[in-house]
């Protein structure tokens, strides 16, 4: 098991590092300022534009994207790269647009799309000329079982017409957000995991509503695009905005939410770093009547805690994104699993202690730990919640094994475990 940084990935690292330093961190004043100026517009801040001419010009832009579509990097070579994004989560990733969902959607594109449906949506997207939103969650089932979902996407004539209600719908507060991604049922009487499918739907389609925000413990994320309640009502498509085949909804998200599991989890961890790099600065800075904070014991307890659960996250993080580009996502779904759960609950204690040393100021705006700290606590409901992921990992591990099988070898897989991506 090898997963040592490359030549390339120390270059982009490198580079990524100097424009966090250089232009990202210098910029959240600029953005709070800017949104300040106009809290209801959800359009792009004109700081964002001027990150993003900057971003394309250093060639730090759709780095997430490997192959020729996006030119980009593996999972391996782009782990590092998002850990540093997740130092300024509004920022830096809308910035060298790998933003979600953005980029999961761009990832569907690539891997599933016609020429056709490339050309009219992906190629913008990786332009960032547009923005894209995700429709899978339901306010009326239990969205953790993407084979529950209601909304039906039925074939009339030249057309498919969509109806249903989706919530948490990432991306569609965003009128940037052009596309909606939006998954459904196409053969409700077929086997349970072939009766969904996913449709490309324009925003501006008739009958597509936006029908409310929704904010995470009080934060809009909406420099990512915000999240949205969406009602569909008898929307028109044509024939040919069917993303893959009938039936192929359920594996198209599957697939979707390996890769984004990474990115996550790294920007989780690039989180939990500037957490530190906060409390470091508190802690040797604040006085009380007995001196530094850093002085206290339980500070340093706190910290060294910190310290140990972000390098062991971190470690576990590099090995799934290693086993991901050499054996395949579908053999790397036990590591998958142990990062979603792992990383967000862990990052949201770390976190926690960070706001705890801040006392009432962690609370308030003055600082980015309670938005982080939302963006911690709803990834344990994002891609499914922690009791699923624990579910399932504990039924993989309980599987009777009939030979060995080294998580950390590729050569010993079988053959048939290969990748959806």
């Amino acid at each position: 098991m090898d997963f040592a940084p490359d030549a390339r990935t120390r270059d982009v690292t490198a580079r990524a590092q100097a424009f966090l330093d250089d232009h990202v961190l210098p910029a959240e004043p600029v953005l709070d300022a800017q949104v300040a100026t106009t809290p209801d517009d959800w359009g792009t801040r004109p700081v964002v534009r001027e990150l993003r001419a900057e971003a394309r010009a250093q060639g730090l832009w759709n780095l997430f994207l490997p192959g020729p579509h996006g030119g980009g990097l593996t999972t391996l070579q782009y782990a590092p790269v998002a850990e540093l994004t997740g130092r300024s989560p509004r920022l830096a990733p809308v910035a060298m647009n790998c933003a979600a969902p953005d980029t999961g959607n761009m990832e569907l594109l690539a891997a599933f799309g016609t020429d056709a449906q490339r050309d009219r949506w992906l190629r913008p997207l990786l332009r960032a000329e547009i923005r894209s939103a995700f429709c899978m969650t339901e306010p009326d089932v239990a969205s953790s079982d993407a084979t529950t979902i209601r909304t039906r996407i039925r074939r009339d004539g030249p057309d498919w017409v969509v109806s249903g209600r989706k919530w948490w719908s990432t991306g569609a507060m965003n009128p940037e957000a052009a596309l909606l991604v939006v998954m459904g049922r196409t053969d409700p009487d077929g086997p349970r995991h072939r009766q969904q499918s996913m449709v490309l739907v324009p925003r501006d389609a008739s009958g597509v509503r936006v029908v409310r925000p929704l904010t995470v413990l009080g934060y809009d994320d909406r420099d990512h695009g915000g999240h949205a309640e969406v009602e569909l009502d008898d929307v028109r498509v044509p024939a040919d905005a069917l993303l893959g085949g009938p039936g192929d909804g359920f594996a198209i998200a599957q697939a979707r939410l390996g890769p984004g599991r990474v990115h996550h989890c790294m920007r989780a961890l690039g989180m939990a770093e500037r957490a530190l790099d906060l409390v470091r600065d508190r802690a040797t800075t604040r006085r009380t009547s007995a001196g530094p904070l850093a002085e206290r014991g339980v500070v340093r307890e706190w910290v060294a805690r910190s310290r140990v659960e972000v390098e062991a996250l971190r470690l576990l993080v590099l090995k799934t994104a290693w086993l991901m580009d050499t054996v395949g996502n579908r053999a790397a779904m036990r590591e998958i699993q142990a990062i979603k759960i792992a990383v967000p609950s862990t990052v949201e204690r770390i976190l926690d202690r960070a706001i705890q040393l801040f006392g009432a100021a962690g609370l308030s705006a003055d600082t980015p730990l309670a938005g982080m700290f939302a963006a911690a606590r709803a990834l344990r409901l994002a891609d499914g919640p922690d009791e699923v992921h624990l579910a399932a990992l504990g039924r993989a591990e309980l599987r009777p094994r009939t030979a060995p099988e080294p998580a950390t070898d590729p050569s010993t897989r079988a053959p048939h475990e290969g990748s959806h991506r």
